[in-house]
């Protein structure tokens, strides 16, 4: 099993990672995001874009009702079924979800977010949270049957209602759930980048002790996505590959060595 991560860049080469898949030879799933394309829809209908930063600091994006429905109408709707429109093209028989649908990712409603602001501590709340299980079945279900599930958030929480969660967060626990033994991830980088700043200072291979030195050295967005790589190494054997995915046949590139191999 592998499970392929495309991130939610304007850059990224949908066709071609697409196109690209028919190279693979085992069972995946594919897990998507569309950040860009929710902040120009955001833009154009007037909604800002709120940041938060926790005492601990990792950062996340605000969701309150307003955020959950453009989410839904980038992520659930344009991506996702462009993606799925791109498989059936290339054919691929896929089939796009959200969390919500079938409970295929249930998680838990965060208590509130907390924040520091001129030195003193609040507590946000909004429609966030972990991701915390996996409809293994219905997933396995859809494989069995010869159908590519392509999912996105957002997930369904502990009282059925929808909130935003982070995907590299979703895409830690499929691993584990499902056992997978691969995991790419297509950004808009050549790789893991030792300087965020310089292209060339691509990192071959790092090992999941470097990681966890790494995630102590960095935050923001950075802190929770290093986090969220330590994960993967929780339960079973995995190797993580991080590759551009701007670039033609990306998945092909990674898996002989392009870009970053973590093991």
């Amino acid at each position: 099993m592998t499970i392929i991560k495309i991130g939610g860049g304007a850059s990224l080469n949908l066709q071609a990672i697409i196109s690209d898949l028919r190279n693979l030879n085992d069972d995946f799933i594919i897990v998507h995001g569309a950040n860009a394309l929710r902040d120009e829809v955001a833009k154009k209908l007037g909604y800002e874009k709120q940041v938060l930063v926790s005492a601990s600091g990792y950062s996340s994006v605000f969701s309150d009702e307003e955020a959950l429905d453009i989410m839904m109408m980038t992520y659930a709707g344009l991506r996702n079924k462009r993606i799925v429109e791109m498989c059936q093209q290339t054919g691929i028989n896929a089939v796009g979800l959200t969390g919500v649908d079938g409970k295929v990712i249930e998680g838990k409603r965060n208590k509130g977010i907390r924040v520091k602001e001129n030195g003193k501590l609040r507590i946000v709340r909004d429609f966030s949270g972990k991701p915390k299980n996996i409809n293994v079945d219905l997933l396995k279900l859809l494989i069995s049957n010869g159908y590519v599930p392509i999912l996105t958030v957002p997930i369904i929480d502990e009282n059925n209602f929808a909130i935003s969660s982070e995907n590299d967060d979703i895409v830690a626990l499929l691993k584990n759930s499902l056992e997978a033994e691969k995991v790419i991830q297509l950004i808009e980088a050549p790789g893991f980048l030792d300087d965020a700043n310089d292209p060339n200072s691509v990192v071959k291979s790092i090992s999941k002790d470097e990681l966890e030195r790494r995630e102590a050295q960095v935050d923001g967005r950075m802190k929770r996505k290093m986090k969220a790589l330590i994960k993967l190494f929780e339960t079973g054997n995995t190797t993580v590959y991080i590759c551009d995915g701007r670039i033609e046949k990306p998945i092909t590139k990674a898996l002989n060595g392009e870009g970053t191999v973590i093991s």
